[in-house]
């Protein structure tokens, strides 16, 4: 399985803190495999505490699926609320942005604490620094 190695990580956390904090934004950042597995986490100074908890489920919704986490939040706010059952995501909000190198998921970026398209748009600067934007 390709996945990221521990330089490509720090790149895209380190893009993603400079960004919110070029920004004034306090948040979380994790990085996850493509099995979702946490990889790093960075929690900045005055980011909501349960941020910690938010941004590696966002960041596993995205791997597990290959696809942005916000895909499921639009899902069940258009009714289709039987998603909420999913095992093993509980992540399904706005913030989530898989990592895809040669057509392949090879991690994904998860953000939380600040408004959901702030979030995102933290995570692209994670990506963007890789290259994977």
């Amino acid at each position: 399985m390709t996945t990221l190695n521990h330089a490509q990580q720090t790149t895209v956390i380190n893009a993603a803190l400079a960004y919110a904090q070029s920004q004034q934004w306090a948040v979380t950042v994790a990085i996850c495999d493509p099995g979702g597995h946490l990889l790093a986490l960075q929690r900045m100074d005055r980011a909501p505490a349960i941020s910690a908890h938010i941004a590696p489920e966002k960041a596993k919704t995205a791997a597990l699926s290959g696809k942005a986490s916000q895909v499921y939040e639009e899902m069940i706010n258009q009714g289709r609320t039987a998603f909420l059952s999913v095992p093993a995501l509980q992540g399904m909000l706005t913030g989530g942005l898989p990592i895809i190198q040669d057509g392949l998921c090879i991690g994904a970026i998860g953000v939380s604490g600040v408004k959901p398209d702030q979030d995102v748009a933290i995570a692209q600067a994670g990506l963007a620094a890789l290259g994977a934007a």
